[in-house]
Formats: structure tokens, sequence, C-alpha cells
């Protein structure tokens, strides 16, 4: 099995780990990780779905979802049909 199946971390910033699981449930959505806090964001309107975080690190999030939103969709449906996830450029 390919090693992304393992490892669903798609991209790290400023402190950030962002993933998508395999077999996860609908909305799509992905995983921020950023100590102590986690939250799962919609891919398509980039609102919280469940958790928190600080408003500063939502604001870094939803800009790098708006400028990588296709290459989110995309890993969603990877994720769904259990291909390998693609690594999303950080945020610079």
């Amino acid at each position: 099995m390919p090693v992304g199946l393992f490892m669903p971390t798609i991209s790290t910033f400023s402190g950030m780990t962002l993933r998508i699981y395999y077999n996860d449930h609908p909305p799509p959505h992905f995983h921020v990780y950023h100590q102590p806090d986690e939250a799962k964001v919609g891919i398509e309107d980039f609102r919280i779905l469940d958790g928190y975080l600080p408003r500063q690190m939502l604001r870094l999030v939803r800009s790098w979802a708006k400028i990588h939103q296709e290459e989110l969709r995309d890993n969603w449906f990877f994720a769904e049909t259990h291909q390998v996830l693609k690594m999303i450029a950080p945020l610079e």
C-alpha cells in the first residue's frame, strides 16, 4: 500500500498540521491541528464544522484554503476512493 495512505497530512504551516482522513463522513472537510486546538473546516465554505481555532489561525487557514480549494476537493475525492493524497503547498 502506498505511503500516502498511512499519512493523511496534506500541509503544514504556522505550527498547524492539516489532514484529510480516509473514509471520513461528508460534508467534505479537512482537519486542522494547532496545539491545543483542533477543528474541522469545510472545503466548500471554509466554516468550522466542529472544534475551535483561535481567530488568527482561522484567518490563515481560510486564506490558504481559498487558494487551494480545488486541491482540497481533489484530495477529498482521493481519500474517498482510497488513492494517495497529494501534499499541498503551505501558506507563504
